[in-house]
Order: C-alpha cells, then sequence, then structure tokens
C-alpha cells in the first residue's frame, strides 16, 4: 500500500467513526475564534497579530483538517507563529476551555472528543515550546507561569474588575 492510499484509509475511518468533515471544522473553527476574538484574556493576544481575519480562519480550517482527518493539507510551522507570544499556562487553559465548549456545542460526541483531544495535545507542546523559548525547562506535571508583567493580561480597574 503505497503512503497517499494508506493516509486516505485513515481519513476515512476517522470520518467514519466521528462524522467529522469540511464543513464541522468550519463551523467549529468560526464559532470558536468568535469566542477567542471577544474573551477578556485571549482577545487582546489575537487582535495584536492578526488584523485579517478571514485568511487567517481558512488557514485554521486547513489546519485542523489536517490535524483532525491527517489530510495533510496544512503546510506552516505553528510553533515559530507560537513562541514570541506573551502568554502562559493561563492563557492555554482558557483557551482549552473555550475549544472544549465549543466542540462540544457544534459537534457530535465522538467528533468534539477528537478534537479536544487533539487540541490538549497541541498546547502542551506549544507550552512546552514557549516555555523553553524562554529559559524555563518544565518537568513533568509543570506548567509555564511567566510573570504578569512578560504576559499580556485584561486590564483590571482599581476595583478589582477587568
Amino acid at each position: 500500500m503505497i503512503p497517499n492510499e494508506r493516509q486516505a484509509q485513515i481519513t476515512a475511518s476517522i470520518v467514519e467513526r466521528t462524522g467529522i468533515d469540511d464543513g464541522m471544522i468550519a463551523r467549529l473553527v468560526r464559532t470558536f475564534y468568535g469566542k477567542v476574538r471577544s474573551d477578556p484574556l485571549l482577545g487582546p493576544v489575537f487582535a495584536q497579530r492578526i488584523t485579517h481575519w478571514e485568511p487567517h480562519l481558512e488557514r485554521m480550517c486547513e489546519f485542523w483538517s489536517s490535524v483532525a482527518l491527517m489530510t495533510g493539507i496544512y503546510h506552516g510551522r505553528p510553533m515559530e507563529k507560537h513562541l514570541p507570544l506573551p502568554v502562559d499556562s493561563r492563557h492555554f487553559d482558557r483557551w482549552l476551555q473555550l475549544f472544549g465548549q465549543t466542540a462540544h456545542e457544534v459537534c457530535p460526541p465522538a467528533a468534539a472528543e477528537h478534537f479536544i483531544e487533539r487540541a490538549r495535545r497541541i498546547a502542551q507542546s506549544l507550552e512546552i515550546g514557549i516555555a523553553v523559548q524562554n529559559g524555563v525547562l518544565l518537568m513533568r506535571g509543570e506548567r509555564l507561569q511567566r510573570p504578569d508583567s512578560q504576559v499580556l493580561l485584561p486590564a483590571v480597574s482599581e476595583t478589582g474588575d477587568p
């Protein structure tokens, strides 16, 4: 069996088991990033870097097609894009929380779990990469906790409210 045939079989198996297709990926990506853009913690991080959202959303659909269905249509370097971000474990936890909520809202259970499991691995990998980039070696189970001055956090008023 040649690699392309094997890849097609893997994709077909995932589709059969989860029901994931391009339409579901697009709904997940667009709904999720709609939440991200309005989120007090994550929104400002993205707003500093993304001015044209449609190309970003299309690229994220390609990314998730490659991640969830093994299609191989995404050809980027996500680690490089994330290394300079002013984020830490708080941002990754929020990202995963919003992603999980969105996946459960727009996907059937098997598809939601498939997406969430991959999102967890991606978040862990990016968090470790950012830690290493900043001279921090995380031991098993440790999380990246940077000083507040090194991450982008919501502004807090004098009353303590964001």
